[in-house]
């Protein structure tokens, strides 16, 4: 009898092992099987005129069920006290999950509008489309679902599209749900994210008008007092860097195209209300014009204005303890608050258009490659959340992300993509080798830095590019293993959120193998 118990039981216990492994095999298919890009583009020989396109779509959810949060502490939890409004009357909570920080973040209003918005560049042989969105990330497996859905109807050569990475927005990643095991991200609004970058890569096509284009940068360090680098070594991507489209007839501003590297998360882990962080000020500067109190101090360039975000690995952030001083008055706002936001989004407009005062004019064609890589997922975490469907993509290939990577030039300027949160000192330089690391390395192996292998005197990296890997460390710098790195009593935050400590070293020989070749076309 208690043979035939014991039979039975092993056999439902085999039988539930074989369901949650097809689920999680399920969950871990490839979304696109036999996906691969290599464009290999040179720019042409002869003279081109430019043509300029932008766009500026809302993706702004709409909040309509709002709550009660008893006890301040950001996180809907009924066991709290914690009471909704079921305006539907279906029974349940039907929020966005605000991205970052923590989980049980419900949305409860909205303060300032979340964007796609497009830049379109066509020199006459090639027409690339520069999208960024107000999110914490956007996958790859989103990224080509986007291009499935534009196919040849815009003429785009190719598409980058970019997260701020904003940690005041809807969860596009899964993360930050209401539970561990529940998945974040409402469906039907990431499927309309899609459409509306879709959509707006159309808009800005539609605007496409021969055009100027102009560059300019600080790369002084003015931006430093604005964000603070949490972990050593302590290196930045304190750059800002601007390129104007003016219109070719009527030398009016069609757009602009503005990056700096830090998270937009300055309004912090207790905000409730959506909004794009110190970037909406950004460009609200850039465009209209900067003001003290009511009275004009700076005069805006009009058109519309893109902002994209640059290496926020490290981590780059504005946190409470970061004073930012207003632009105009002699005062300093420490805690999260919009004043605090407008602050310092308002003083990187002024950077942006002080910097135009020395701008230089763009010629020459594109020359672009792009490529299609894989790496191996490192994360068990992240295994874990693929497993369980938090978070959705697919392997590849068994254990390995498809992902991408581009470099590009428009004569003196050139670009990089980042599929991730890039330690900056990947890009500039002051990758350190200290003795507590897990590989024990002597030598840094990302190097030379980026920067140094990017032709041209403009040098654009574009952060969280064509997907979100999470933050990219150097290999010296990995240190999950006490003794943890410059003596710290506890590991230090980042590799629990990467795919891997293989991530940055084979970037980085990718980029460079690109670099190189993309130096020899110009």
């Amino acid at each position: 009898m208690k043979k035939i118990k014991w039979s039975a039981f092993g056999w439902v216990f085999l039988a539930i092992i074989l369901v949650l492994t097809a689920f999680a095999l399920y969950n871990g298919r490839d979304h696109h099987p036999g996906y691969s890009l290599n464009l290999d583009i040179k720019s042409p020989k002869d003279s081109v005129t430019y043509k300029a396109g932008f766009s500026a779509l809302k993706i702004t959810p709409k909040i309509t069920e709002k709550w009660v949060d008893s006890n301040k502490d950001a996180a809907f939890n009924e066991n709290d006290g914690d009471t909704f409004e079921d305006k539907n009357g279906n029974g349940k909570f039907d929020t966005y999950w605000i991205a970052g920080f923590s989980k049980k973040r419900a949305a409860n209003g909205i303060h300032d509008d979340l964007w796609a918005r497009t830049m379109v560049l066509d020199d006459g042989h090639t027409r690339m489309a520069v999208v960024a969105v107000d999110l914490i990330g956007f996958p790859h497996t989103n990224v080509l679902n986007v291009r499935k859905k534009l196919a040849d109807q815009f003429g785009i050569t190719y598409t980058v599209i970019c997260s701020t990475h904003n940690h005041e927005g809807p969860d596009m990643l899964g993360l930050w749900g209401e539970g561990t095991f529940t998945r974040g991200v409402n469906p039907v609004y990431e499927k309309w994210v899609e459409d509306r970058i879709v959509e707006s890569i159309g808009v800005a096509v539609k605007n496409l008008k021969t055009a100027h284009l102009r560059v300019a940068q600080d790369i002084s360090g003015t931006a430093d007092s604005l964000n603070m680098d949490t972990r050593k070594p302590i290196v930045k991507d304190a750059g800002v860097y601007i390129i104007q489209a003016t219109d070719a007839q009527t030398d009016s501003t069609l757009g602009s195209f503005v990056v700096w590297g830090n998270h937009p998360e300055t309004m912090w882990s207790k905000n409730t209300l959506i909004t794009s962080d110190f970037p909406h000020y950004v460009r609200e500067g850039i465009e209209k014009g900067i003001y003290d109190d009511t009275t004009l101090a700076k005069k805006g360039l009009g058109g519309i204005v893109v902002y994209a975000s640059g290496c926020v690995g490290g981590l780059m952030t504005t946190r409470p303890v970061v004073k930012i001083k207003d632009p105009f008055k002699d005062v300093y706002y420490e805690e999260p608050s919009f004043d605090k936001i407008n602050a310092q989004g308002t003083t990187l407009a002024l950077l942006a258009l002080n910097a135009l005062e020395k701008a230089e004019p763009v010629s020459g064609g594109i020359s672009l490659l792009a490529k299609t890589i894989e790496l191996p997922l490192g994360n068990w975490l992240f295994r874990l959340g693929i497993a369980l469907n938090v978070i959705e993509g697919g392997y590849s290939s068994w254990g390995h992300l498809r992902t991408e990577l581009a470099a590009w030039t428009i004569g003196e300027v050139s670009f990089i993509t980042i599929p991730g949160e890039l330690y900056p000192e990947i890009a500039n330089g002051g990758i350190e080798t200290p003795k507590e690391g897990d590989f024990k390395l002597t030598n840094a192996v990302e190097t030379p830095p980026l920067r140094q292998l990017m032709p041209g005197k403009y040098k654009f990296a574009l952060g969280l590019a064509n997907d979100e890997l999470g933050y990219i460390i150097p290999k010296s710098e990995w240190d999950k293993e006490a003794p943890f790195l410059y003596d710290s009593p506890k590991a230090h935050y980042g590799e629990v959120n990467s795919s891997g400590p293989e991530t940055a070293p084979i970037l980085h020989k990718t980029l460079k193998e690109m670099l190189e070749k993309l130096s020899q076309k110009n």
